[in-house]
């Protein structure tokens, strides 16, 4: 299974929120803007590590679930979120 990293620019989120519709495991911050939490997806089973440092949100999941992380980065308008693969 693919291991990958999602990562959410602060400075570049506006708060528009499309990622939240897409991946439930994006969330709003209590600043406003997007960030990610792992629990906050009801049928999310895996593990999940989320730092947020230096207006970077930066999570690693290692699950099947790397299209809905995607699809919330293609619905960011301003080009916010970054998904990887990070190895198996």
């Amino acid at each position: 299974m693919p291991r990958y990293e999602v990562t959410i620019e602060t400075d570049a989120c506006d708060g528009i929120f499309a990622c939240l519709t897409r991946d439930p495991r994006f969330v709003e911050g209590a600043d406003g803007l997007a960030t990610i939490d792992p629990d906050g997806d009801p049928i999310y089973d895996g593990d999940g590590t989320v730092t947020d440092a230096d207006g970077r949100v930066v999570a690693t999941f290692d699950d099947d679930r790397i299209d809905d992380a995607k699809r919330a980065a293609a619905a960011c308008p301003t080009d916010a979120i970054l998904v990887r693969e990070v190895g198996e």
